[in-house]
C-alpha cells in the first residue's frame, strides 16, 4: 500500500477501535488464548504467543486481560476450542482480499465470510487465489512529532532487529520479519516512542484502484468483517484514496 493509503488506513481503524476496544480486546484474547494452547502459556518459549501479547500491547490492551487470556489458552481457565482459517478472495472492482478468522464453528464463519463478498459486489475465492499478491511482515507505525529525531529512531529501529524504515509526510513505518516483531517492537516502545499501530501484516505487493462506487462498497464490505466476532484481520490491496 501506498504511504498515504496506509495511514488513513490506520487512521480510520484506530477510529472504529477507539469506539469499540471492548471487542478489540475480545479478539485479541482470543488470538492470544489459541496461541497459548497451542504453544503453551511462556511467551519467551511461544513465538506465536510472543507476536501475539505483542501485538495486543499495541492495542493497549491492559496486562490483566492479557494473563487472563494466556491462562484462558493454558487450560487454567478452561479450554479455549478456535481454530484458525483463511480465505481469499476479491473485493468489488477485484481487489484482492485476505480474511483470518478464529472460529469455534468452521461451517458458521465460512457462511458468514461468503455472504459478506456476496453482499458488496465481491467474491470468496479458493485457497492461494490472491495470497501470492502479499508479504508477511511485521509492521510499526509511529507518528510524525517535533520530539522523534528521524535518524535515531531509525538506529534504534535497526539495533533491535528491524529490516527497514521508511519516512512519509504522516510519520513513519518500520517493517520487520514476522520473527522479530515483537521484539523491535519490545525495544522501539523501551526507548520512549509512542506506537500508532503494530501488527504482522500481509503487505500488497501491487495496489488496485477503484471507482467511488465500488470504493464505497469496499469500505462498506471491510466494516462488516470488522463487525464479525470471528473475523480476526483483513488485509487487502485496494489503493485508498
Amino acid at each position: 500500500m501506498s504511504g498515504h493509503s496506509k495511514w488513513n488506513n490506520i487512521k480510520n481503524r484506530k477510529g472504529k477501535q477507539d469506539a469499540a476496544k471492548g471487542k478489540i480486546f475480545t479478539k485479541m484474547a482470543k488470538l492470544i488464548a489459541v496461541a497459548a494452547r497451542e504453544g503453551g502459556g511462556d511467551p519467551e518459549m511461544n513465538s506465536k504467543l510472543r507476536e501475539a501479547v505483542a501485538k495486543a500491547k499495541a492495542a493497549n490492551m491492559p496486562n490483566d486481560n492479557i494473563d487472563r487470556a494466556i491462562k484462558k489458552g493454558s487450560g487454567e481457565l478452561g479450554d479455549a476450542v478456535f481454530e484458525e482459517i483463511t480465505y481469499e478472495g476479491y473485493g468489488p472492482g477485484g481487489a484482492a482480499v485476505i480474511v483470518q478468522a478464529l472460529t469455534d464453528n468452521k461451517n458458521r464463519t465460512a457462511g458468514d465470510v461468503r455472504h459478506i463478498f456476496d453482499k458488496n459486489g465481491g467474491n470468496l475465492g479458493t485457497n492461494g487465489c490472491v495470497s501470492y499478491l502479499f508479504e508477511r511482515a511485521g509492521r510499526i507505525l509511529i507518528e510524525k512529532s517535533d520530539d522523534i529525531d528521524e535518524d535515531e529512531l531509525m538506529m534504534v529501529a535497526l539495533d533491535a532487529g528491524a529490516e527497514d524504515m521508511e519516512t512519509s509526510e504522516d510519520g513513519y513505518e518500520i517493517k520487520t520479519a514476522p520473527s522479530d516483531f515483537a521484539n523491535v517492537l519490545d525495544q522501539i516502545q523501551a526507548a520512549g516512542y509512542k506506537v500508532a499501530s503494530g501488527e504482522i501484516a500481509q503487505i500488497p505487493s501491487t495496489e488496485t484502484e477503484l471507482s467511488e462506487e465500488d470504493g464505497q462498497k469496499m469500505e462498506k464490505m471491510l466494516d462488516m468483517f470488522e463487525d464479525n466476532d470471528d473475523v480476526q484481520e483483513v488485509f487487502h490491496n485496494w489503493a485508498e484514496a
